[in-house]
């Protein structure tokens, strides 16, 4: 136990934490409404004409669009491709298991810019594709999978098989099984790994550099272009604010969702 002292000086780091994460969001989200063009501050007065900018702004939808197409196909395809590597890996012994588990893993793990080179190379050199939309969407999945497969085997991991051999011994078939006893208990790990892989799709930059070629932008690649032109600059910075605000939203659904099966509310 901490003394009072103690139980003070850590509440202090706590906020000072808290302060050094959230002041820069902050920041973002009161330039929003600044009447300067700049990331100025203290505020020189305030306006809603920006949000009105970024409304009317068909280049920011149209990226907004693509990183939503990118991030849910590669988010279905991580989900697919992720879960059954790890129900591979989790319930069955054979040759290479902890091999194939590591090079699962080993793509997040690499430098973006190392995983872009490399996807560029193959899409354009070795399967000579055109980089678009597909391109993205397949580097993105790349990486996404892993998300899901770790969130998959430990769920897995945690529920054991002493549920799956009590449905298979009261008679029931594989597919029963998988559907009444280990898709309740796994769907909240599931959901989970679905809204990480999507965040983390939506806002890769490094790897969308390489494989969107130069008639495709995402909304993060877009955000990057305009970063430093006088006009666009309000216009980020509302788009900036209102992902922030955005963002709570996935967050909580992980959270509220991702936990222990038999203590989360379903």
């Amino acid at each position: 136990m901490f003394s009072s002292a103690g139980r003070r000086g850590l509440r202090i780091w706590t906020v000072a934490v808290m302060v050094f994460l959230y002041t820069p969001l902050i920041l973002v989200v009161l330039n929003a409404f600044n009447a300067s063009r700049t990331f100025a501050f203290p505020p020189t007065g305030f306006t809603l004409a920006w949000w009105s900018a970024a409304a009317h702004s068909t280049g920011m939808w149209q990226a907004l669009a693509n990183s939503v197409v990118v991030g849910l196909a590669a988010t279905v395809i991580a989900l697919v491709l992720g879960t059954m590597v790890a129900f591979a890996v989790q319930r069955y012994r054979f040759f290479g298991r902890n091999t194939v588990s590591f090079l699962v893993v080993l793509p997040i793990t690499l430098p973006g810019i190392v995983t872009g080179i490399a996807l560029n190379a193959t899409f354009t050199s070795t399967l000579a594709m055109t980089l678009g939309l597909a391109t993205v969407i397949i580097g993105h999945a790349t990486f996404c999978i892993v998300i899901v497969f770790n969130n998959v085997q430990a769920r897995l991991r945690q529920m054991g098989t002493n549920l799956e051999d009590a449905s298979a011994d009261l008679g029931a078939s594989d597919w029963q099984t998988f559907r009444l006893v280990t898709f309740p208990l796994m769907r909240g790990a599931l959901l989970a790994g679905a809204i990480l892989a999507f965040a983390l799709s939506f806002d890769e930059i490094v790897v969308t550099t390489f494989t969107a070629g130069p008639t495709v932008q995402t909304l993060p690649i877009w955000i990057f272009a305009n970063l430093f032109r006088p006009n666009q600059a309000p216009v980020i910075n509302v788009v900036a604010a209102a992902l922030t605000v955005l963002a709570i939203i996935p967050v909580w659904l992980a959270g509220r969702f991702g936990g222990d099966p038999a203590t989360s509310r379903v």
